[in-house]
């Protein structure tokens, strides 16, 4: 079983940078991708990035085009999202999640993150 937990959230200014992980403990050599989303308050849950397990192609939603970088390092099964220029509007609970096979959805979810942006 596959256990994913996130780490880095806080609180920082507009225009600042914060680095969130997600390290997956277990059989995690069964994953295919592993994506970012994320909650805001009062909205829906809306992807924001992800990255090809065994490629490390990513693939983001235009808001955080140019501002946010995903990355993955194989050997420590640890995925990261370097977010910079964060606006107000990015603040939200981001949570990583994986397909562990090419045949499933999003199985496996770690608990969030909090990030806050302050204006």
């Amino acid at each position: 079983q596959v256990q994913l937990v996130e780490s880095g959230g806080g609180l920082v200014q507009a225009g600042g940078s914060l680095r969130i992980s997600c390290t997956a403990s277990g059989r995690a050599s069964s994953v295919v991708v592993m994506s970012w989303f994320r909650r805001a308050p009062g909205k829906e849950r809306e992807f924001v990035a992800g990255i090809s397990w065994s490629s490390g192609d990513p693939f983001y939603i235009d808001s955080v085009k140019g501002r946010f970088t995903i990355s993955r390092d194989n050997a420590k099964n640890t995925m990261y999202l370097q977010m910079n220029n964060l606006k107000p509007e990015d603040t939200a609970i981001y949570s990583c999640a994986a397909r562990s096979s090419a045949l499933s959805g999003y199985d496996l979810w770690g608990q969030g993150t909090q990030v806050t942006v302050s204006s």
